[in-house]
């Protein structure tokens, strides 16, 4: 998972998958005010958003958000006046990718920004960077936010504080109706099992293969191959019961493979990924968390992350430093 990104089947064995062809593009960003708000006094033009790129498999949830007044009045002024400044890093689908024009991001994370700004009424700016410098764009205050798959744990809470959004772990990619059963790790005994050589999914699976025989039961076939899609060809051809991958990554894989295949999340592994803010920041961490949970609460929330196939990773509370 991109939990440590480098540890994950992105950053660590790592694959950029390409997105799919799914539509048409438009311009990139998120929402734009009309004229800008002001922070104490003065009247304000309503706010209009921006609609959200039509490449985004959620558009027409995002563009149904209208904006929370008392949500808003909450919001620091810098906020109210330039909006939200926020960062990921492409290169991970389903959760952050270029759309076909190739500057244009779209994704699980920023559809989920783009809804949050909607229901706060500020416009936002998404930035693609580098995933290790992320956080040191929070404290410096080139970003306001980060939503980049980032996994809420004790070494990044010492700089930043986590607005804990979505939870994820690892998943099967397995064919339609999931016909092997597989489910918990332990479902995977006696099974054969596809993963990228030298790759975490090959580390998962070998630990897999473990704890199958030491509960007596009989070990993993695991067959090791130099990519992702070999791998997963190995499950469209029977060879191999399932193939392993960060349960995002297996939904995206099940999402493109035109009915052939499904994701199962593997129970038991998941971690909170946060939205990353400055520590002293309390005004902005309250009010996304609050935005978010109003989302969460009407069923906006549920219906982003079904359009992109990732609705296991849902949360029903969001929290603030939830991580382990």
């Amino acid at each position: 998972m991109k939990s440590q990104r480098f540890l994950s089947m992105r950053r660590g064995a790592a694959a950029s998958v390409a997105l799919a062809a799914i539509l048409a593009t438009t311009a990139c960003g998120g929402q734009s005010l009309s004229s800008n708000s002001s922070s104490a006094g003065g009247s304000a033009a309503p706010f209009t958003a921006e609609p959200a790129p039509t490449e985004d498999l959620a558009a027409s949830v995002i563009d149904g958000i209208k904006p929370d007044a008392a949500l808003t009045s909450g919001l620091p002024d810098a906020v109210k006046t330039n909006g939200i400044k926020m960062t990921t890093s492409e290169g991970y689908p389903p959760m952050e990718m270029f759309a076909k024009d190739g500057k244009t991001l779209i994704g699980v994370d920023p559809a989920l920004g783009r809804a949050i700004a909607n229901k706060l009424g500020v416009k936002i700016t998404i930035n693609n960077e580098d995933f290790n410098a992320q956080i040191p764009g929070i404290t410096t205050g080139r970003y306001d936010i980060i939503m980049s798959s980032m996994t809420d744990n004790e070494e990044r809470r010492k700089t930043v504080t986590f607005v804990d959004y979505v939870k994820a772990g690892n998943g099967w990619v397995v064919k339609k109706g999931n016909p092997s059963g597989l489910g918990a790790a332990d479902t995977v005994c006696g099974k054969t099992v596809a993963v990228v050589d030298n790759g975490s999914s090959l580390d998962l699976a070998e630990g897999f293969s473990k704890d199958c025989e030491a509960a007596g039961k009989k070990a993993v076939n695991i067959l090791k191959f130099p990519g992702d899609q070999e791998a997963i060809l190995q499950v469209r051809n029977g060879r191999a019961d399932a193939g392993i991958n960060d349960y995002p990554v297996a939904a995206y894989r099940a999402q493109t493979s035109e009915g052939a295949l499904e994701a199962v999340a593997i129970a038991g592994d998941e971690a909170s990924w946060g939205i990353a803010m400055k520590q002293d920041n309390k005004a902005l961490q309250d009010s996304v968390q609050k935005a978010l949970q109003s989302l969460v609460d009407d069923g906006t929330y549920a219906k982003i992350l079904e359009a992109w196939n990732v609705k296991e990773m849902a949360v029903d509370k969001v929290t603030i430093n939830d991580g382990k």
